[in-house]
């Protein structure tokens, strides 16, 4: 099957969800009737690991529930709000395989292009033989989690790339990377004859409608931007690396991150970014029950709490596994859930939805605390709103 086949493929099966718009629900009281099944998953967690504040943003049946816990910035004491600003760290990458996809879908490169053809400097090097798709998803071949630390400028990030040899044969290992989706999210723009930041401040953000989502945060927004909290509750706010844009950039709100959630959700918009949304979700190989598409991780619906556990495992995130093949059909022919974890020094994110039930929560908190907490937490709230 080509990759224009999946992609109309997964668009018939988006087109199949009704959604009538993202529709914000009564302001965030005691009396929604979501706010007992919230507050049992999410209290338990704020008073286990110390966080200063969380937003929590649910969707169910097209509407937006919003609960807020405790403070963006412990000085002021500042509350959270659906519109506090908060670092998600690596849920960044679903909105750069966004940008991605929708470079896809207008010309720029094939998912199958070798990395090469994108990036002259690359001649000569590993990435002759390594595809767009593969740095995409981690498979090119091990490389790093992060860059090394004395990798701090263009020159030295190219010098890196060049001079770095592959532990494995492309396409057979997951090794979960911030240089590898980073490279593919800058080359990706450039492949539309942008800078990443340009395209995506000034033509995917605003697409999708995320008009409080940032790479950097302006002057007039920095008044709703949390601080996070380090392990000894020093107030910190990221320190970017090189290709931190493209890995884990952004800061958004507990609303706008649901208004992508909708998006990831629905048939409507903009055609070219629905279709690039629907790219995001092709499963292209599979690491035990977790199949990775582009930037988002996915799991046959209903899944148990020990398999979402398992594909978010530090076993998963920090070693090298082996992958096995995703049949056709089954990214998109059944039901699925979707999900990423994020985190910086001072923050935590998790987002996971599932289309065909039409529930979907987002979890920022100003700690970075730890990822089954999370999932638990996630998971608990989503199968009670899927029944």
């Amino acid at each position: 099957m080509t990759m224009q086949q999946q992609v109309r493929m997964t668009l018939l099966t988006a087109g199949t969800l009704l959604w009538a718009g993202l529709t914000q629900a009564a302001a965030d009281t005691q009396g929604d009737p979501l706010r007992p099944l919230v507050d049992a998953s999410i209290r338990p967690v704020l008073k286990e690991y110390r966080i200063p504040g969380m937003a929590v943003a649910v969707l169910k049946d097209g509407k937006a529930h919003y609960f807020n816990y405790g403070v963006a910035n412990r000085e002021s004491g500042a509350p959270v709000s659906e519109q506090t600003l908060f670092e998600i760290g690596s849920v960044s990458k679903t909105l750069t395989a966004t940008l991605g996809a929708y470079a896809v879908v207008k010309g720029g490169f094939q998912p199958d292009d070798k990395v090469s053809q994108h990036a002259p400097w690359l001649k000569g090097s590993a990435f002759d033989g390594i595809t767009m798709a593969e740095l995409a998803t981690y498979s090119a071949g091990g490389l790093p989690l992060q860059f090394p630390d004395e990798v701090d400028s263009t020159d030295k990030m190219r010098a890196y790339y060049r001079q770095w040899t592959p532990a494995y044969p492309a396409g057979t290992h997951r090794q979960y990377s911030n240089p590898s989706i980073g490279l593919f999210g800058h080359l990706a723009a450039h492949s539309l004859g942008q800078p990443f930041e340009q395209l995506m401040s000034q033509t995917l953000l605003p697409g999708l409608g995320l008009a409080h989502t940032y790479l950097k945060v302006p002057a007039a927004a920095m008044g709703n931007y949390a601080y996070g909290y380090s392990k000894e509750d020093k107030p910190i706010r990221v320190n970017p690396g090189i290709l931190a844009d493209e890995a884990y950039g952004i800061k958004t709100s507990s609303a706008d991150l649901l208004t992508f959630v909708g998006a990831n959700m629905a048939d409507g918009g903009d055609e070219p970014l629905q279709q690039a949304i629907a790219l995001t979700h092709t499963g292209f190989y599979s690491v035990g029950t977790m199949t990775q598409g582009l930037g988002w991780e996915s799991y046959p619906y209903p899944v148990s709490e020990a398999a979402l556990l398992a594909g978010n495992s530090p076993a998963v995130t920090y070693n090298a596994n082996p992958v096995s093949p995703v049949a056709g059909s089954r990214e998109t022919g059944e039901a699925r859930l979707y999900n990423k974890t994020g985190a910086t020094n001072g923050f935590g994110a998790y987002v996971a939805f599932v289309p065909a039930k039409g529930v979907g929560i987002v979890m920022l908190a100003n700690r970075n605390y730890p990822n089954d907490a999370r999932v638990k937490a996630a998971h608990a709230i989503l199968s009670k709103l899927a029944e």
